[in-house]
């Protein structure tokens, strides 16, 4: 199994924000390695699914998120309360239909965060680790989406990945954007696979205007700076004063194909009340706007890169703003040899198999 098979069907992934599911019928939908995977609200319940109708493999949703009934447009099949609704059943004289069913995958939650899992090889709160807690009280002040952006980063996904890792590039990149908040070089946090970037602003003025809005959020979770934390192997939540969160996905693409299923979601926080709102309306708007302009330059500079110029091994020439892409690159070289020894005791027990086979065919 390829690295990013194995880390998309073995690894936890953050999807969104328990708001965007809220009602019965809401949906999201996500394109990655192994497919298409679908999170929606049957009557409350929130499930995850393969997208795939099991009678004849026609796709269930075709939008990125919306909300109506898991209904297969093709012969009607709905999933709903858990089950299957099959239209004209007395048809299927032939077969077992009661033996179908759509193919779920595992979801469980930190906080109001909502997560994802193929065939996890641990549980939610031991891939987290102490980082579970930050996430817990980042998900509860959260009050609402802002924006959803998505769309096909031209490159693979390791290298979309490890430019949001590293803060050397901000100058070069960034000058009209991030650079303007001149962050300082901070600290790194590191909690097993998972990182956080914790940096001081050095721009003074703008950091006196953004503590004279704290007035007007309700929040009771925040760094007065800019956090940006990476939950391996896929997700990056970053944040300015806790004021909006901007929760990022770099999914691979199907195999063979060097490019990155981008996906960011921003959120606002929760405000003091209605006129607090109202207030911060014009300051939310130049958010998702200085979002979606950083991320259209981050994919501009990460076209230049070949899926060649990314290796899992450590970087050559590397700069005290990079330790986080080595930290990165180490993960990804423990789920590689612990894939290959997992390899390696499936062969030996075939082998051993074999071995008796033969010899009880001789005896």
């Amino acid at each position: 199994m390829s690295l990013d098979r194995t880390l998309f069907e073995q690894y936890w992934h953050l999807a969104c924000h328990r708001r965007e599911l809220a009602g019965d019928g809401d949906f999201i939908k996500f394109d990655g390695v192994s497919g298409e995977i679908v999170l929606f609200n049957d009557n409350g319940e929130i499930v995850a699914f393969d997208n795939t109708c099991p009678h004849r493999g026609a796709r269930i949703y075709t939008d990125a998120h919306g909300n109506r009934p898991a209904t297969c447009g093709y012969h009607g099949w709905t999933y709903k309360n858990g089950t299957i609704i099959v239209p004209e059943k007395e048809r299927f004289k032939s077969c077992d239909i009661g033996r179908a069913r759509f193919n779920t995958f595992q979801v469980e939650w930190c906080g109001d965060f909502v997560f994802f899992a193929i065939k996890p090889r641990t549980g939610l709160y031991e891939q987290l680790g102490k980082t579970a807690e930050i996430l817990e009280n980042i998900s509860f002040n959260v009050d609402r989406r802002l924006d959803l952006n998505r769309y096909e980063y031209e490159c693979y996904w390791p290298l979309a990945v490890e430019n949001a890792l590293e803060p050397y590039h901000i100058a070069a990149v960034h000058m009209e954007t991030l650079a303007t908040l001149q962050l300082g070089d901070g600290e790194n946090v590191f909690d097993g696979v998972n990182s956080i970037w914790y940096a001081p602003l050095g721009n003074a003025r703008l950091g006196n205007q953004l503590a004279r809005l704290r007035k007007l959020f309700n929040i009771d979770y925040q760094y007065e700076g800019y956090m940006s934390i990476y939950l391996f192997p896929f997700t990056m939540i970053s944040s300015t004063y806790g004021y909006s969160y901007s929760l990022q996905n770099f999914f691979p693409a199907p195999q063979g194909a060097s490019r990155t299923r981008f996906t960011s979601r921003l959120y606002a926080s929760n405000t003091l009340n209605e006129n607090a709102a109202r207030v911060l309306d014009s300051f939310f708007e130049s958010t998702v706007r200085m979002n979606r302009q950083v991320f259209d330059e981050d994919h501009e500079v990460c076209k230049l890169l070949p899926k060649e110029s990314w290796s899992i091994h450590a970087l050559r020439f590397p700069s005290d703003a990079e330790v986080k892409i080595d930290h990165f690159r180490q993960s990804c070289r423990a789920v590689g040899e612990t894939s290959l020894t997992a390899l390696h005791q499936i062969q030996t027990s075939i082998d051993e198999a074999a071995s008796l086979c033969a010899s009880g065919a001789a005896d």
